[in-house]
């Protein structure tokens, strides 16, 4: 009978029909799952795991295994995931904010010691990398610019859970809704890098995903291109742009700033040992 139904009996059973299912991370699912649930936090499945649940929780939990084993994302199913320690709240509109983006968010810091000024992430979806700088730099204001209007709306509901104040989000395509003499120190973006016939489309999380936050032309560098050729009218002298791009990326994003005039053009490794990011400095002095 449900009512005899514990939280260890609901983690093992979830555990086996997601990892059946092909699920390389059923145990964690399962936890965040019923966590959300639960509406506790994970040390309460492991204080409390002899506790009985109820039908209804039962049920629902029964309900979310059931759309994560048929692939559909965990962050979809509970409407948040977290990045650089923030919660976020995502929707299938936005991209799902994943783990080696950290890296873009670190190497910004790291420029942004160099030149004063404001930041502008181009394709910001949640505002993931935005709100991170924005957390990390609260005497900088930071701009984050998204072509889904419901993309952007989410962007500034994080900000606002999150009491982000030096953030705001804008509607529209790349730099078409700033002003014309907006400038900046850095631009970041994590923009659509896929080519359209990968077969990773196909696969995992990403089958979830909005296309259109993923999939470029020019073998995935088309968006990366009319950024690049964009960026100087927008950054201050000696500012940086700085992409996350397709671990085969590396020497072509760095060959277009390199004839672009942009200079220290530099590739870095994600946290798997992979190209995954390359900045470049816009320097008209030298």
């Amino acid at each position: 009978m449900s009512e005899c139904v514990t939280i260890d009996n609901l983690l093992k059973d979830a555990r086996k029909t997601l990892t059946e299912s092909g699920s390389e991370s059923a145990t964690l699912d399962a936890s965040v799952l019923l966590c959300h649930v639960l509406d506790r936090p994970r040390s309460y499945l492991m204080t409390w795991p002899d506790r009985t649940v109820e039908s209804e929780v039962v049920n629902k939990f029964n309900e979310l295994v059931k759309r994560r084993e048929s692939g559909e994302p965990v962050a979809y199913i509970v409407g948040e995931r977290e990045f650089w320690s923030l919660n976020l709240k995502v929707s299938s509109s936005t991209l799902i904010p994943r783990p080696d983006t950290e890296r873009l968010v670190e190497l910004a810091l790291e420029k942004s010691t160099l030149v004063k000024g404001d930041i502008l992430d181009l394709g910001t979806g949640t505002g993931a990398i935005a709100l991170a700088l924005a957390s990390e730099l609260p005497d900088r204001n930071v701009w984050g610019v998204d072509l889904k209007q419901e993309a952007q709306h989410i962007a500034q509901d994080n900000a606002e859970r999150l009491s982000i104040k030096n953030a705001q989000f804008l509607f529209g395509s790349w730099f078409e809704p700033l002003d014309h003499d907006a400038k900046f120190a850095l631009i970041v973006s994590n923009p659509p890098y896929i080519e359209s016939d990968d077969p990773h489309l196909s696969e995992g999380d990403v089958r979830f995903e909005p296309l259109s936050a993923l999939v470029s032309e020019k073998q995935g560098l088309a968006d990366i291109e009319v950024i690049a050729k964009q960026a100087p009218e927008h950054l201050l002298e000696g500012g940086w742009l700085l992409f996350e791009h397709g671990l085969d990326q590396g020497e072509p994003v760095r060959t277009l700033l390199e004839t672009l005039g942009y200079d220290q053009v530099e590739t870095f490794q994600d946290y798997g040992h992979r190209d995954r990011v390359t900045v470049g400095r816009f320097n008209t002095l030298e």
